[in-house]
This record gives structure tokens, C-alpha cells and sequence, in this order.
């Protein structure tokens, strides 16, 4: 963002009449603070517009992890059951073995 570019009126033009500055003087300085809010206010909008769209992202984000965390847990509970199932074939497969040699 850049907020080097504010214009403003130089300070002798607005102090040459003193307190008492000309209509011309005090067009030119509601003329200059109404173009600066209107930079304030663009610039607010876009704020504005780019935390909408982290505020997007973020929950993208946290929906994404929620279904990884999901498919870690399912993955590891499969692989825990795999691992119990081969676990049981070879005990089974040892046993049958030990039983025929005798």
C-alpha cells in the first residue's frame, strides 16, 4: 500500500491571511480534505476487500485440514487393522506348521 502520496496544501498558503482566510483558501482546503478521504475510504475498501478474501482463505484452509485430519485417522486406524490381520496369519501360519511336523 502506499501512503507516501498525500497531497496537501502547502502551510503559507493556509496561514498567509491568518485566522481569517479567504473563500478561495477554504474551497481549496475542503477540496483537498475531501480528496483525501476519498483516498482514505478507497483505500479502506480495499482492506476491507482483501480481509474478506484472507477471511475466505483462512476457512478453505481450515475446511482442508479438518478432511486431512479425517483421512489421517481412517488411515491410521486401516493400518493398525492390517497390521493385526497379517500379525494373525502368520501366528496361524506358524501354528499350522508347528502342528504338522509333529
Amino acid at each position: 500500500m502506499c501512503y507516501g502520496n498525500q497531497r496537501s496544501l502547502s502551510p503559507d498558503l493556509l496561514t498567509s491571511y491568518g485566522n481569517r482566510r479567504s473563500p478561495v483558501i477554504n474551497a481549496l482546503v475542503v477540496e483537498d480534505l475531501r480528496g483525501r478521504l476519498a483516498e482514505t475510504e478507497a483505500r479502506l475498501e480495499r482492506a476491507r476487500a482483501r480481509e474478506a478474501e484472507l477471511s475466505r482463505r483462512l476457512e478453505e484452509m481450515k475446511r482442508f485440514m479438518s478432511v486431512m485430519e479425517i483421512l489421517e485417522t481412517y488411515l491410521k486406524r486401516r493400518f493398525r487393522e492390517q497390521q493385526e490381520q497379517v500379525q494373525q496369519l502368520f501366528r496361524f501360519h506358524s501354528a499350522n506348521i508347528g502342528f504338522s511336523c509333529r
